[in-house]
């Protein structure tokens, strides 16, 4: 086993570095899969705004994204990092394809929790008049907090195991040193060490996340 303070900097420094490629990728993503998850919905064909050529080109994007595995995307989108962040190694280079990879799915995932929204309230909304960006804004995006809630919580876990992967790609975090030393080095104890400690991030986004979203719940059914 390695010595305990040189262990101790590299898992903080690890632990780090994947929080850091996590919480950052999420947000841009949702940045982008957000609104994509919100137009896939409006312009179905049951939407409020249907377009079927629009929703068809974007679901097959979408579906095309989500089609590739990650370790894939990873390499072909290298000149694209390089581009944007000036390097193909480290956490920040991380985060352009955890973007891209994770965005899709958070659309679906949007989209999901947005069509569980009661059709009748829609109906109501629309009977008084609302515009489209009200009946988004104050029904969709209103009734469905709880949901969408849940599905931040899986897009987050399914981000952090991405970020994990990056590391056969010299990416950072506890992926990166899981690779280095736990694979090439045969240090099974850092292996060990590194799995605990995504398994422990898990669990507490699971819990905090679940929380919240039963908080949203509760809410919601005091107003109805």
């Amino acid at each position: 086993m390695m010595e305990f303070s040189r262990w101790m900097s590299l898992i903080g420094e690890g632990l780090s570095e994947t929080l850091y490629m996590t919480l950052v990728s999420t947000f841009f993503a949702y940045l982008f899969g957000l609104p994509l998850g919100v137009l896939l919905t409006v312009t179905s064909p049951s939407g409020i705004q249907p377009m079927p050529r629009l929703n068809r080109v974007l679901g097959v994007i979408i579906n095309s994204l989500r089609s590739v595995p990650f370790l894939i995307l990873l390499v072909a989108v290298l000149p694209l990092t390089r581009k944007l962040v000036g390097t193909t190694i480290g956490s920040t280079a991380t985060i352009p394809p955890l973007v891209i990879a994770a965005a899709p799915f958070i659309a679906r995932v949007v989209e999901s929790s947005l069509l569980e929204v009661d059709a009748g309230l829609i109906e109501a909304a629309e009977s008084m008049g609302a515009s489209p960006y009200q009946i988004i804004t104050k029904v969709l995006l209103t009734e469905a907090r709880s949901s969408l809630a849940t599905g931040a919580v899986i897009a987050t876990t399914t981000i952090l195991g991405y970020s994990a992967l990056a590391g056969f790609t010299g990416g950072g975090g506890l992926g990166a040193i899981a690779v280095n030393y736990g694979y090439h080095r045969y240090q099974t104890d850092v292996m060990l060490w590194t799995v605990f400690l995504l398994i422990v991030i898990v669990q507490i986004i699971q819990e905090v996340g679940m929380r919240l979203s039963r908080r949203m719940d509760a809410r919601l059914r005091s107003k109805s």
